[in-house]
């Protein structure tokens, strides 16, 4: 079709102003968007709500895969001391940071809070004294119960007659006079505050040691497995010696797995024990008390492997994936790879049969030899968390990722593709404004302020979301002074979102919110006005609405979409490219 052109405008002319306007607006977008969703594949994401809490705030969101707030809790006075969870009843499990008589460096917790849906605290658990406190994970059990991580003190003497080698600590273990192994306590709460210990299993049990066969624990390492060497992973031992940072539990087999930072391992021991037989090496629903079922990431910590061997690399997060996810048994973890100088997701499946029992050959490592699935970003070291983070399987076999120290979290495929990434935008100071940059963590240079412990997305049919309002807001950063976003629901009036995925090669879609029974028309156009598109033009009742636009046909370059309704109009922009 023949184009009428304005003879006061040569052709020449137009084009430089449009490719002029057009650079101009392209150019704000690219330096304003550096929080919030940077990325939607909305074909290719797992659609759910994904929940986190910021860790140098004291609120935690509920989001969208358009990073709007669908929920929120804002009533805790304390930073996340580190994980939370949303349980199956919707309320919100929260570990937090109370900064109380022990300090493991890293992960303090100490008080435990569950919130229901209208964010009223409905119990409240406080467990950190002079000799003991809660940190970095917990765990709600299908009985009720919570399992969690606790340091325990043990004084200097108490360590040197187990049998540790001092010429092997750090010097803060002197200079303190103690040291702060793991236990695993399991707590029946009593609403509203408080609880009971119905059980416990203590590192503190299952030592062995080679130094000094005067001492206790005195053995052979490598005949044993199932017990923890004093020694660690041979280098010199920290204050915090073990350093969990998770804690999973497996209904099936009735198993907890723990995530050992300090070892670079993972170990599973038996929960259908007794405390007591927790405390031995015979009982329980596979006759070995409280000794270890099963470990791996690094042989070495038992005399099975070398330097060479070692898989994991002072990991976070490992637990089991999930019944209803592919892979279901397999075991991933965040691997982040300290001085391997590069961080990893990566998934294996243990050498475990239909009751909970693990092979392994004499004299031999546990298995397996070859890792199921592991993602390594492109080019490697461009994903590098030497601390925190996370990574859950997702229902369509996307594993969402945290990349905790940067507060970015990445959605990819069994091939390695990322289909959504959101940079948290809340600092220590509340929600940033798109643009900014992220402030570092000054006690932690690696670290930015939005940095997050851990991740979780919860499918829309999960339990703990039945019948609860999930209308989407407003996104939870802010927007400087003439620049637009209607990203959030504004249930009052009309509401145009940003395209995703955006830029697009091909099929995009565009979501939208009528207030009132409007007739709504949204056409595209190009930089020169010309419209190449109406994808709306009809009259439509009150709703949030979805359409697909096509765009494989057009060429690359920037286009303009519009959403005109009662005298009302709203313009977006989106990019074409090849």
């Amino acid at each position: 079709m023949k184009q009428n052109i304005p003879t006061m405008y040569p052709m020449k002319t137009k084009l430089i102003l449009a490719i002029s306007f057009a650079l101009c607006i392209s150019s704000v977008f690219s330096q304003t968007r550096t929080l919030g969703v940077l990325l939607n594949d909305t074909i290719n994401t797992f659609k759910g709500y994904t929940l986190f809490a910021p860790k140098h705030n004291t609120m935690t969101y509920l989001i969208d895969n358009e990073g709007r707030k669908c929920h929120e809790w804002t009533a805790s006075t304390y930073a996340p001391g580190q994980s939370v969870y949303l349980l199956e009843n919707g309320d919100l499990l929260r570990t937090c940071m109370v900064m109380g008589g022990l300090s493991s460096g890293g992960g303090e917790g100490g008080r435990v809070e569950e919130y229901n849906w209208n964010d009223s605290l409905v119990w409240q658990l406080d467990f950190s004294t002079d000799t003991y406190a809660q940190h970095h994970d917990i765990k709600h059990l299908p009985n009720g119960n919570i399992i969690m991580l606790v340091m325990e003190k043990k004084m200097y003497a108490e360590v040197i007659a187990a049998g540790f080698n001092p010429n092997n600590f750090q010097p803060d273990i002197q200079q303190k006079g103690y040291m702060l192994p793991d236990y695993v306590a399991e707590i029946h709460p009593t609403p509203p505050v408080g609880g009971t210990i119905v059980w416990e299993w203590h590192v503190w049990d299952h030592l062995i040691q080679d130094y000094d066969a005067i001492k206790s624990n005195y053995g052979v390492v490598n005949a044993h497995p199932e017990l923890i060497d004093c020694a660690g992973d041979h280098r010199a031992l920290p204050l915090f010696w073990n350093h969990m940072n998770c804690i999973d539990y497996n209904p099936d087999f009735d198993q907890i797995a723990l995530s050992v930072r300090g070892n670079s391992e993972v170990w599973i021991i038996d929960h259908s024990t007794t405390t007591a037989q927790a405390a031995g090496h015979t009982g329980g629903a596979h006759g070995k008390g409280g000794d270890l079922l099963y470990r791996w990431g690094n042989p070495l910590t038992y005399g099975a492997g070398t330097l060479s061997n070692q898989d994991y690399f002072e990991q976070h997060d490992a637990e089991w994936v999930k019944p209803d996810c592919p892979g279901a048994g397999d075991i991933t973890c965040f691997n982040n790879g300290v001085n391997r100088n590069y961080s990893s997701v990566d998934e294996i499946t243990p050498p475990v049969d239909l009751n909970g029992n693990y092979t392994l050959v004499s004299g031999s490592a546990f298995g397996p030899s070859n890792l199921t699935w592991t993602y390594v970003a492109t080019p490697p070291e461009s994903l590098y968390a030497l601390d925190i983070s996370g990574a859950q399987r997702l229902q369509n076999g996307n594993t969402l990722i945290d990349d905790g120290p940067l507060g970015t979290f990445m959605e990819v495929t069994t091939a390695g593709d990322i289909v959504w990434k959101y940079v948290n935008p809340v600092d220590n100071t509340g929600p940033l404004t798109q643009g900014d940059t992220i402030p570092h963590d000054p006690t932690h240079p690696d670290e930015t302020l939005n940095s997050v412990f851990r991740v979780y997305r919860y499918p829309p049919d999960f339990a703990g979301l039945a019948g609860r309002d999930l209308t989407p807001g407003d996104v939870i950063e802010l927007f400087p002074v003439g620049i637009n976003n209607n990203e959030g629901d504004n249930s009052s009036s009309i509401r145009l979102d940003q395209n995703y995925p955006n830029p697009v090669r091909a099929v995009t879609s565009i979501t939208y919110h009528v207030p009132v029974v409007n007739h709504v028309s949204i056409r595209v156009t190009n930089v020169f006005g010309q419209e190449v598109s109406t994808l709306v033009d009809e009259k439509l009742a009150a709703g949030n609405y979805e359409v697909r636009f096509d765009a494989a046909s057009l060429p690359a370059g920037i286009y303009f979409y519009t959403l005109s309704a009662g005298g009302y109009s709203e313009t977006r922009r989106m990019m074409k490219i090849r």
